[in-house]
């Protein structure tokens, strides 16, 4: 499924308007994601958490040459699924 799929199934659900559904998951999106990049935690009961975990530097390998490199520590987002959601996945 994909985000069109999505919308076209919640403007169905919901009898609205495709626009509409759209809006709500852009909305809905763009909520998320400016509430992790500010470091807060993201909770939807019984679904899951997004949040902002560290990643710490560390050396790879750059596939081309071969040289070792040093990789440097990032912010990067994580999920983290809640209960019912893996029991519903099982």
């Amino acid at each position: 499924m994909n985000k069109h799929d999505l919308t076209l199934r919640l403007a169905k659900k919901l009898d609205v308007s495709q626009r509409l559904a759209n809006d709500a998951i852009d909305t809905m999106i763009n909520e998320i994601t400016s509430a992790v990049k500010k470091g807060q935690r993201v909770t939807l009961v019984g679904f899951g958490t997004f949040y902002r975990a560290r990643r710490a530097a560390r050396m790879g390998r750059n596939p081309q040459t071969g040289m070792r490199m040093r990789i440097a520590a990032a912010r990067v987002p994580r999920f983290r699924a809640g209960d019912a959601f893996k029991k519903a996945v099982k």
